[in-house]
């Protein structure tokens, strides 16, 4: 390679070499600014082009569409085209390309045998953008990883969860997927009481507040359709379950159901709902009764036993919850 740069600088004219190098700096400058008009076109083409075929689909499912597929697709442009300058540079400075080329392809068919789980990555994140199963911002759970969808490659997805960690899933590693935010979302309800309750007062309770943050702002804008109520849905030793859901636009359930929630607390206190004790909570109760509290008072063996029960379930559950958290060494 010297020999041939000192060749190139003996042989050459000054001139010739002033115009072989503004050859050079036309090419990384039209590379430059080709690069910059497709990076900034791509997502306008793409959100027009799948506006046309899907025109009946929400214009923030278009959008979330339109930039996971523009990201993916602005990253192989700029790759490509600066391969193609580097490439067009050294033809102009009088480098022979052709053993380059086919370099690369025997290069690539190498990777393309020695990498095979690189190809079904990859392969695995061509259907992932095509089949539009997730997008940037989709609210996902991979693997049985939830987490907020951050980043999407050809190679990889990236989550990142409500603790803050990231996760990177190889494409081809994907073998359970459920999106929380595609098309629509439900919240679902699920409201225990007591048997002395009146589970009637309870879902009106409930429906008067649905329809009430239903009507205001900003949860009119979210809230695609009445509550649905599914009634008693199951009967347990202590208490039973009225069970119910409210349809809104995707990702915004938690917020719906947050405010409802929010809402329906003081209005079941004011109706007196006895809103059933569980785990170490009813322990206390058992051990130390208030005086005159009747609720306590009426505990029985059987009650006191599923008490028991609830809180080795409870601390179960944070055995494993650590158990999947902690780092590994």
């Amino acid at each position: 390679m010297p020999e041939q740069l000192r060749d190139l600088f003996t042989e050459t004219s000054a001139r010739q070499l002033a115009l072989m190098l503004t050859r050079v700096a036309f090419i990384i400058a039209g590379a430059i600014a080709t690069n910059f008009l497709l990076r900034r076109g791509i997502r306008q083409i793409w959100l027009a082009f799948i506006h046309r075929l899907q025109g009946d689909r929400s214009d923030a499912e278009l959008e979330k569409q339109a930039t996971t597929i523009a990201g993916v697709l602005q990253r192989t442009t700029t790759i490509l085209i600066y391969a193609l300058a580097v490439f067009m540079a050294l033809r102009e400075l009088g480098f022979d390309i052709a053993p380059l080329i086919a370099g690369a392809g025997v290069a690539g068919l190498a990777i393309g045998f020695g990498a095979q789980n690189l190809v079904r990555d990859v392969i695995s994140g061509f259907f992932l953008l095509i089949e539009n199963q997730i997008r940037v911002n989709d609210s996902v759970i991979i693997n049985d990883t939830p987490g907020m969808v951050e980043e999407i490659n050809l190679r990889t997805t990236v989550l990142r969860d409500a603790e803050g960690t990231v996760h990177v899933f190889p494409n081809g590693a994907i073998t359970k997927l459920a999106n929380r935010t595609q098309g629509f979302s439900y919240y679902v309800f699920s409201l225990p009481i007591s048997y002395k309750d009146d589970p009637d007062q309870a879902v009106a309770l409930l429906k008067q507040t649905a329809a009430e943050v239903a009507a205001e702002d900003p949860f009119r804008q979210y809230v695609l359709s009445d509550l649905e109520m599914w009634g008693l849905d199951s009967l347990g030793e202590t208490h039973v379950v009225i069970k119910g859901r409210i349809k809104t636009l995707p990702g915004k359930q938690w917020d719906v159901g947050r405010e409802i929630n929010r809402r329906l607390k003081p209005r079941l206190d004011a109706a007196e709902f006895q809103l059933p004790a569980r785990g170490l909570r009813r322990l206390e109760m058992a051990a130390v009764p208030a005086a005159g509290d009747a609720a306590a008072a009426s505990i029985t063996p059987a009650m006191l036993r599923t008490a028991v029960r609830e809180v080795l379930e409870e601390m179960q559950g944070r055995d494993d919850a650590e158990s999947r958290t902690a780092p590994r060494s």
